[in-house]
């Protein structure tokens, strides 16, 4: 097959999305199909596949953007024909500008679409509107998701069922939709681990993501300066962001020093297998693979229990998971799993057993039935 991945933001940028393309790209590729890649991308210009789109210049609302590291593809019809033209399958990653005009050329000229689930309401509404915590604003983000672009395709990627059915009932109405995980690497999985400098011989906390508004973990820097056993704790947060600063700030606030660092894969592999506990402070979260990727490596998670993410589905026990945005009770949680090692053991290994079901072979192998069958369905 020759299939079109269409994707709103560099490939290179760091996030769960464009680690979703990336990984459906080579899934594809190592399937013997031929792949065209869509994205603003300019380190790809000039490269095999690639289609490299202009970014959008905001103007006045340019610095928003700037701000969360983003950029955003500019709809160029011609590019857009050439990459679209010709396959027999399009997947538009996100539903944005450059994903809707992608829609509508291949519904013109009859290119079957599929498309994937991974901004959700509040990733629109933080940023751009700051109306994160408004139901109606949010509700009005879906019913334009969909009255512009999911009603259209033929086929939706739910990374969860918890983002299926908040949409669904967001809308009022079924979808055309599989639900698959966005697959854990076999990076991960327990194994002998890497100790950072400054950590040996401390209960290592680590919590793994982008740094934004509503991945709240300023909460994890709190929790740590209530803990009875702040001094014997480490936390690292893996990752890079926005809020960096807003972080460090927090952080002298509170008389802790956290480690800030991004890491490759294979070497956040290394660091979670030798890290004690992993915490997830975000509010917001379709699946939350970093989640997912901790308690492979034989971690044991404490979730933030948010009505709005799916992470909190992932918890087999009420022990990891703390009451919303609430700091004091993730310190006694945090104190629960320090005082008591075997337990914590004992729970790791059941949980690595579970992630087993979001093997990464097994999931991008659902992943590219599902564009199969959508391609041959249109036909």
């Amino acid at each position: 097959m020759r299939v079109t991945i269409v994707l709103d933001i560099p490939i290179t940028a760091h996030n769960g999305t464009t680690v979703a393309a990336i990984n459906l790209v080579k899934t594809l590729q190592d399937r013997g199909h031929l792949v065209r890649v869509v994205t603003p991308d300019p380190s790809k210009k000039g490269q095999k596949g690639y289609y490299v789109m202009p970014t959008i210049d905001f103007g006045p609302l340019q610095t928003i953007v700037d701000h969360n590291e983003v950029a955003l593809a500019r709809g160029d019809e011609r590019i857009l024909e050439d990459a679209i033209r010709g396959a027999d399958e399009v997947h538009i990653m996100m539903p944005l500008m450059v994903g809707r005009k992608a829609l509508k050329i291949a519904r013109s000229i009859g290119v079957p679409v599929s498309a994937g689930f991974h901004v959700q309401a509040e990733n629109v509404t933080a940023h751009f509107f700051n109306f994160m915590d408004w139901p109606f604003a949010n509700h009005c983000v879906y019913r334009n998701f969909d009255k512009r672009f999911f009603s259209m395709v033929d086929a939706i990627h739910y990374p969860t069922e918890f983002i299926r059915r908040t949409y669904e009932e967001a809308i009022g109405h079924t979808t055309p939709g599989y639900v698959i995980s966005n697959g854990v690497s076999s990076l991960f999985h327990p194994q002998e681990g890497h100790r950072l400098p400054g950590t040996e011989g401390k209960f290592l906390i680590v919590c793994t993501g982008r740094y934004s508004k509503e991945k709240k973990q300023t909460l994890l820097i709190k929790a740590w300066s209530l803990s009875r056993h702040r001094n014997d704790i480490k936390v690292v947060f893996a990752g890079t962001g926005p809020r960096l600063e807003e972080m460090k700030r927090c952080a002298r606030r509170h008389g802790v020093e956290p480690i800030y660092q991004q890491f490759e894969r294979t070497e956040l592999a290394k660091v979670l297998a030798a890290s004690d506990l992993y915490v997830h402070t975000s509010e917001i979260e379709i699946e939350a693979i970093s989640c997912l990727e901790a308690i492979a490596s034989g971690l044991v998670p404490l979730i933030n229990d948010s009505p709005r993410s799916a992470t909190r589905e992932f918890a087999i026990d009420s022990r990891c998971l703390f009451a919303l945005n609430d700091a004091h009770d993730l310190a006694a949680k945090i104190d629960y799993w320090y005082e008591h090692p075997e337990e914590r053991k004992k729970q790791a290994k059941d949980y690595a057993h579970y992630a087993e079901r979001f093997a990464f072979d097994r999931c991008m192998e659902a992943m590219a039935n599902m564009i199969k069958e959508t391609a041959e369905k249109r036909k």
